[in-house]
């Protein structure tokens, strides 16, 4: 028993008749397009990655004075 209840012979008889529609080059040509492309995407998701930890952890030094928008928001609550 294979994969999903498809027995062995039925995934060869179904790779046979891929060859046969697509042909050999074509099938390489695809499958380089698809290993590039998901090259490419491990590549954004690992940048992607790296960008939220250094947004998690700036390396900022905290002088103890609130921050612009903070206090801006602060003086508007205090107004009202």
């Amino acid at each position: 028993m294979g994969l999903g209840g498809i027995s062995m012979w039925q995934l060869l008889i179904v790779l046979v008749i891929v060859l046969l529609i697509f042909g050999t080059k074509r099938l390489r040509t695809i499958g380089g397009d698809l290993g590039g492309a998901l090259k490419g995407f491990r590549k954004a998701m690992d940048t992607d990655e790296r960008d939220d930890d250094e947004k998690a952890d700036p390396k900022r030094i905290d002088d103890g004075k609130p921050d612009a928008e903070f206090a801006e928001q602060k003086d508007k609550s205090e107004s009202s």
